[in-house]
This record gives C-alpha cells, structure tokens and sequence, in this order.
C-alpha cells in the first residue's frame, strides 16, 4: 500500500499495462484514427421546434409533388383511363355495328334507310354531342396507351438473361400497343374516306333529299384491297379486344371469383362477334356489287 492508497500492482500486471510488448503492438496497429473508429459518439437530438419545422417544410413540398404524381403521372391512373375509355369505346362499337347492318340491305330502300340514318346521326344534337365525347375518347385511349407502352419500356430497359414471356402471357397481350397502334391507322383512313367525305365531301344527294353516303360505301367496298384491309384489321381489332376488355375490368379493380370468369367470357364473345360482323359487311358488299 502505498502513501495514496493504492495497492501496488505485480510486476507481470504492472509491465503489460505499461510499455509492454503486447500493448506497444496494439497501439502501433491500430493507431489513434483507428482508435478514434471505435469510440461511440453520443447522438444529440435535434431541437423540437427545429425538427417540427424541417418536418413541415418537407410535407409542404413533397405532398403537392405527389398529388401530382398521382393524378398525372402515376401509371395505376393511366390504367385506370385506360379501362374507362377502352369500354366507352367498346359501347361504341355495338351502336356503330347497329347502324352499319343496315347496309347488308342493298336494295333502293335500304340504301334510303341507311342515309336516312346516317343523316340523323350528324344532325341530332344528343349524337353529336356523343360523337364529341367519342372523338375525344379515342385520342385519350391512343396517347394514354402510347404513355404506358413508354413508361412500361422505361422501367425495365434491359430484357431478364433468362426470359420466357409466353410461359405466363399471350402474345397478344404483349402486343397491345402494337394492335392499338394498327388500329388507329386504319381508324384515321376509315374516318377519311367516310366520316370526312359525310361532313365535307362533294357527295350527291338520294331521292330523299339527304347525302347519298351509301353510294361512297358502296364505292369503298367494291375495291378487293380494301375489303382486305378492312378484314385484316378486324382481326386486329379482335385480339385487341380479347385482352383488353377483361383487362379493363381488372385495371378497375372489379374481381371476383364469381364474376370474373363471366367477364372473360363475355371478352371472348365480344372479340369474336363484333369483329366478324364489322368483316361481314364489306365482303357482302364486294360480293354483291
């Protein structure tokens, strides 16, 4: 016992704490920055008022940002579109078949019939204002679905090393920008050669007094190439409409164990009945002129 009051330590315990082999070693190897790594530094909380403050300042920022993220840009809404306009659309599709089966009629009060009614289809109000409405549905679905086959190309650039698509899809399915876009090619030839010539076309009247559009009709259909074409994109139009149809009701959440098998089989009866009636007409027209 010394004069401080501290025990004296032996000689073995008192060489390895001081200038020892073993401690001079550990110091030479780990070195004071290496030393310094080890030491725990105590985290100092941010003031409250500070935090509060960093916290609002984010929200502000981030919460607009994402709200329009959410309404613009976000691809669960352009699906959700997508569906929205692509049935809109499909609706369409029964009412213009509708009206069109008229002109499997060929005789001198068909054709009157049919011009009859394709005169109140661009005088009545309640249509054009419909026929508005689909214009823009049309456009919405093409830049819509252009938008997704974008971000879609985007997300994943690179194919998998390992990649065998028609294990888990069909080939339709993943060609649906591909069909949407053939469709809406021959969407703006068929418009031009009907829709415009109809609005602003120098076409004669009929013994009625309305635009004689069944003769530019008939004058269409009686062409073999585009009678073909007319065909051909009906098959397009069915594939495309094999998938999204039961797609649409997807992308808006609408499953159900009961009630989905339905809707993939009303899909297939859609995709097989309207195209082939649309096909119909200007084969029998060919046929028959």
């Amino acid at each position: 016992m010394t004069k401080s009051g501290i025990a004296p330590q032996s000689g073995a315990m008192a060489g390895s704490c001081q200038s020892g082999p073993v401690f001079g070693e550990v110091l030479s190897m780990a070195g004071p920055h290496h030393m310094m790594d080890r030491l725990s530094v105590p985290h100092t909380p941010l003031p409250a008022t500070f935090a509060a403050a960093n916290a609002s300042q984010a929200s502000a920022v981030s919460i607009p940002s994402m709200a329009r993220s959410a309404l613009l840009g976000s691809s669960l809404t352009k699906k959700y579109w997508m569906a929205l306009t692509g049935l809109f659309l499909v609706l369409f599709l029964f009412t213009h078949l509708a009206g069109n089966l008229q002109l499997l009629d060929m005789s001198p009060d068909g054709q009157l019939r049919f011009n009859a009614y394709a005169r109140f289809m661009t005088t009545f109000l309640p249509v054009k204002i419909a026929s508005y409405l689909l214009y823009a549905s049309i456009l919405f679905h093409a830049f819509d679905g252009f938008l997704l086959a974008i971000q879609n190309r985007k997300a994943r650039p690179l194919p998998y090393s390992y990649e065998k698509p028609s294990a888990n899809s069909t080939w339709y399915s993943r060609q649906m920008a591909l069909l949407g876009t053939l469709i809406l090619v021959f969407l703006v030839i068929h418009m031009k050669r009907f829709w415009y010539e109809m609005h602003w076309g120098d076409i004669g009247m009929d013994a009625n007094g309305n635009k004689d559009l069944y003769t530019v009709v008939a004058a269409a259909f009686s062409e073999w190439w585009y009678v073909a074409l007319y065909v051909v994109m009906m098959a397009a139009l069915a594939y495309h409409l094999l998938h999204g149809f039961a797609s649409s009701f997807q992308s808006l959440g609408l499953n159900h164990p009961r009630y989905t098998p339905i809707i993939k089989n009303a899909g297939v009866f859609i995709a097989v009945v309207l195209p082939i009636f649309f096909a119909l007409i200007p084969v029998w027209m060919f046929v028959n002129s």
